[in-house]
C-alpha cells in the first residue's frame, strides 16, 4: 500500500473516530438487551442446510461470520449425514438413549441441532465489547479497497472480495465431501469410490440430476482434467460445480446435458421450438443490446428468441448442437461471479447514500445491517422480531 493510501487511511480513520467520541452514549436497558447495538436490531445467524439444495445462498460479508456459520453448517452437516448415510446409527443412538433414560423423548430429540453453541455465538455477535459492527467495518474497509485504494469501494472491488468469501465456503464444502468419499485417504477420488447423493440414490430414473447423467461416469470423465482416472481436489471441485469450472470438456459435457434435457423428440438436438420453450427465458438477455432491430422476425413476438437462436446457429442448419451452446452456457449455469456480483450491487443499492455508485467507509457504517444479518423490531419491544437477511 503507498503512503499516500496509509495517510488516507489514518485520515478517514480518526474522523470517523471523532464522530463515534461525539455521537450519543447513553445506552437505554434495552440497548444492554440488545448487547449494545442498536436497540432495533439483534445480528443474527443463518443456520439453514439442506443435502438437496434448492437455491444459491448468499455468502456472509465479514468473514468472522462466515467461520462462525460454517462451523455451524458442519456440525449440521454431519449429523444429516448420519441420518442419510447411516440411520442404523442414529436408531441406534436412540434406543440407547431410551433405555438409559428409563423414558422416551419427544420425536426427534436427538437431531436437533447445537442450538447452544449456535447461540453462544449470535450473543457474542450481540456484545458489542466482543463484537462491535463499526470497527469491524473500519477494520475491513482497506482490505476490500484495493483497486486502487483510494477510499472508495466499487461494485468491482465488492464483486471481488464476495468471491473470496464465495472460493472459501465452496473448497471447504467440496473438502468436506471429499474426505466422506476418498476411502483409501489416498487424497483422491476414483469413480468406484465416488457415490451420488442418497437423494439420488433413492429417486426415480426419472429425476432431475439421475437422468442428466450429473452423477454418471461421463460426468466424472469429463472432470478429469489430466485423464488418469482420479480427480483431486480441484478436479472434484469441478465435478460438484461444473458452472464454475474453466475445463473446456466439462463446460462441452454440460452443453451435451442441457441437449438431453431440452431435446423433447429426442433427436440429439434442440430445435427452435424446444429452445423457445425452454432456455429462451433463462438467456433472453443474452448480448441483448447487439440484437439487430432490422432482423425480419423483429416484430413477431418470437423474434427476440429467433434473433439469438439464429446467432447461436453457426451452421444454418435449423438446430443448436451441444457445441452451439457454449457461447450462453454460462447464463443458464451462473458461476460464483454472477452471484458475487449480484450482492455487490445490492449491497452499493442499499447503502450508497450520495447516489454516486460506490461507497465509502461512512456510508458503509451509516448502513450497517446492509452487511449483517438481523433481527428488526419494528415495535421496539422485546417480542415480535422481523427477520432481515442481508443481500437480499
Amino acid at each position: 500500500m503507498s503512503k499516500a493510501s496509509v495517510i488516507l487511511y489514518i485520515t478517514v480513520g480518526i474522523l470517523v473516530l471523532f464522530l463515534i467520541s461525539y455521537s450519543p452514549k447513553k445506552k437505554s436497558d434495552h440497548d444492554h438487551h440488545h448487547g449494545g447495538h442498536n436497540q432495533h436490531h439483534r445480528l443474527k445467524l443463518r443456520s439453514s442446510f439442506n443435502f438437496k439444495p434448492t437455491r444459491h445462498d448468499p455468502v456472509p460479508f465479514d468473514p468472522l461470520v462466515a467461520d462462525m456459520e460454517r462451523r455451524r453448517e458442519d456440525k449440521e452437516w454431519e449429523r444429516q449425514y448420519i441420518e442419510h448415510s447411516h440411520p442404523e446409527l442414529v436408531s441406534h443412538s436412540q434406543k440407547e438413549t431410551t433405555s438409559g433414560a428409563g423414558h422416551e423423548h419427544a420425536p426427534g430429540h436427538e437431531s436437533q441441532p447445537e442450538w447452544e453453541d449456535f447461540m453462544d455465538a449470535e450473543d457474542y455477535l450481540n456484545n458489542e465489547e466482543k463484537f462491535n459492527v463499526t470497527d469491524r467495518l473500519i477494520l475491513l474497509f482497506p482490505k476490500i479497497d484495493v483497486s486502487p485504494a483510494d477510499g472508495f469501494v466499487t461494485e468491482s472491488e465488492l464483486t471481488e472480495w464476495t468471491m473470496q468469501s464465495a472460493a472459501k465456503e465452496v473448497i471447504h464444502r467440496t473438502q468436506r465431501d471429499m474426505d466422506v468419499h476418498d476411502r483409501n485417504k489416498d487424497g483422491f477420488i476414483s469413480f468406484s469410490e465416488y457415490e451420488p447423493p442418497s437423494w439420488v440414490r433413492n429417486s426415480d430414473n426419472n429425476s432431475f440430476g439421475y437422468d442428466m447423467g450429473w452423477w454418471k461416469e461421463e460426468h466424472f470423465n469429463a472432470s478429469d482434467a489430466n485423464g488418469d482416472g482420479l480427480l483431486n481436489l480441484t478436479e472434484f471441485n469441478d465435478f460438484l460445480h461444473p458452472a464454475d469450472t474453466k475445463n473446456p470438456n466439462l463446460l462441452l459435457w454440460l452443453c451435451k446435458e442441457e441437449v438431453r434435457e431440452r431435446d423433447s423428440d429426442k433427436d440429439g438436438k434442440i430445435s427452435f421450438e424446444e429452445f423457445f420453450h425452454g432456455l429462451f427465458d433463462t438467456v433472453r438477455n443474452y448480448e441483448e443490446d447487439n440484437h439487430n432491430s432490422t432482423h425480419p422476425y423483429h416484430d413477431l413476438p418470437e423474434g427476440p428468441a429467433k434473433q439469438l437462436f439464429s446467432q447461436l446457429d453457426k451452421n444454418d442448419d435449423g438446430y443448436l448442437s451441444d457445441v452451439e451452446l457454449l457461447p450462453i452456457i454460462s447464463k443458464i449455469h451462473p458461476d460464483e461471479r454472477y452471484y458475487a456480483k449480484q450482492q455487490a450491487d445490492y449491497i452499493i443499492s442499499q447503502a450508497d447514500s450520495d447516489k454516486d455508485g460506490r461507497l465509502t467507509l461512512a456510508e458503509m457504517i451509516e448502513h450497517p445491517y446492509v452487511f449483517y444479518s438481523a433481527i428488526f423490531d419494528e415495535d421496539d419491544t422485546d417480542d415480535d422480531y422481523g427477520y432481515h437477511d442481508e443481500f437480499r
